[in-house]
C-alpha cells in the first residue's frame, strides 16, 4: 500500500492521500471536504502541493480533488510512460469517470490548462465553471517566444539541463516567481523531492510538447465555443516571464465575457504568491454562480 513520504512537512500539505490505477499506473491525488467539486489540475514542474493554500481554505466549503499527473508529485513516474499531453488529458477523462465527478468547476494552470480544457470540451454537460492563470491553449510552432527554447531543449543539452540539473525545479521555477521571496526553502524543497534524479522523464516530456502538442492544442482553441456559455474566471500574474501578459490577451479575445483579475507583482505561479487573493475572488466568483 502506498503511502506518503517522509520528506513532507504536514504542517504544508496536511492532506490525506490517495491513489487510484489509471492504465496499470498509480496516480496520486487528495479529495479534501465536501460541497460542489473543485478539481485542480497543475503544469510543470507542480504537483497537487503547489494548490495547498486554496484547497486548505475552499474545503470548509467545497470538495477539492487535485490529481497529481503522471510522472509528478507523488504519482508513478514509469520510464516508458506515455506523457504527450494527449496523453495526460486520456487520464484526466478517466479519473473523472472512475469518480463519477458531475458539475464540477476546474481551476487549471501552465499545462494543465489544455488538459483540463479538453475535458470540458468534450463534456460540456457536466463542467459548471472554468478558472484559469497563467496557460495557453494554441500552436506555439511560430511562437518565437516558446520554440527557440523550445527546439533548443530537443537535443543533448536539454536532457542534461532536466535530467541532471533539474532545471525546471532548480532554475525555471525560482526565475517564475514575481517576488522570489515567496519561494521559500521549504516550499522549494517540495517541489524538488517530487523531481528526484531518475524520474524527471515527465517534466521534459513536457519541455517537448511545447512544439509536439501545438496542433493538438490548435485543434481545441478552434473548439472553444462549445465552452464560451460557461462562467469563466482568469487570473494572471503579469510578471510571467514564460507565459507571458500577451497570452492573457489571447484568452481575453477568445473568452470575451470571461472575469479577468491580473496581479502586477505575481509571477508564473500566482497560487503560490497570491492565495489569499485567489480563494476570496474564487468565493465570490462561485457565490455569484449559486445566486443565478
Amino acid at each position: 500500500m502506498k503511502t506518503q513520504p517522509a520528506w513532507i512537512n504536514k504542517s504544508l500539505f496536511p492532506f490525506h492521500s490517495q491513489w487510484m490505477e489509471i492504465d496499470h499506473q498509480h496516480l496520486h491525488y487528495i479529495d479534501e471536504g465536501a460541497g460542489p467539486v473543485l478539481l485542480f489540475a497543475h503544469g510543470t514542474p507542480e504537483w497537487s502541493f503547489g494548490f495547498r493554500d486554496l484547497i486548505q481554505v475552499l474545503r470548509n466549503d467545497y470538495r477539492c480533488i487535485a490529481i497529481d499527473m503522471l510522472g509528478f508529485g507523488l504519482s508513478d513516474k514509469p520510464e516508458d510512460g506515455v506523457y504527450t499531453c494527449q496523453a495526460h488529458a486520456d487520464r484526466f477523462e478517466k479519473i473523472m469517470d472512475r469518480l463519477a465527478l458531475k458539475n464540477v468547476t476546474l481551476v487549471a494552470n501552465d499545462f494543465g490548462g489544455g488538459i483540463a480544457l479538453n475535458y470540458a470540451i468534450r463534456h460540456p454537460e457536466n463542467i459548471a465553471s472554468i478558472v484559469l492563470f497563467n496557460t495557453w491553449m494554441r500552436s506555439l510552432k511560430d511562437d518565437k517566444h516558446y520554440s527557440g527554447p523550445a527546439k533548443m531543449m530537443r537535443g543533448w543539452f536539454g536532457r542534461f539541463l532536466y535530467y541532471k540539473l533539474n532545471f525546471p525545479v532548480n532554475v525555471i521555477m525560482p526565475a517564475a516567481f514575481g517576488d522570489k521571496r515567496k519561494l521559500t526553502k521549504e516550499i522549494h524543497r517540495h517541489y524538488k523531492e517530487a523531481l528526484p534524479a531518475g524520474e524527471r522523464i515527465a517534466a521534459y516530456a513536457f519541455s517537448r510538447e511545447l512544439l509536439q502538442a501545438s496542433d493538438w492544442w490548435e485543434s481545441l482553441w478552434s473548439k472553444l465555443t462549445v465552452i464560451n456559455n460557461k462562467p469563466m474566471l482568469i487570473f494572471w500574474g503579469m510578471k510571467d516571464k514564460f507565459v507571458p501578459p500577451y497570452e492573457l490577451e489571447n484568452w481575453k479575445r477568445k473568452l470575451p465575457s470571461a472575469k479577468v483579475i491580473p496581479f502586477e507583482d505575481a509571477g508564473h505561479f500566482v497560487q503560490e504568491e497570491k492565495p489569499e487573493e485567489m480563494v476570496r475572488e474564487i468565493r465570490k466568483f462561485l457565490d455569484t454562480r449559486k445566486e443565478q
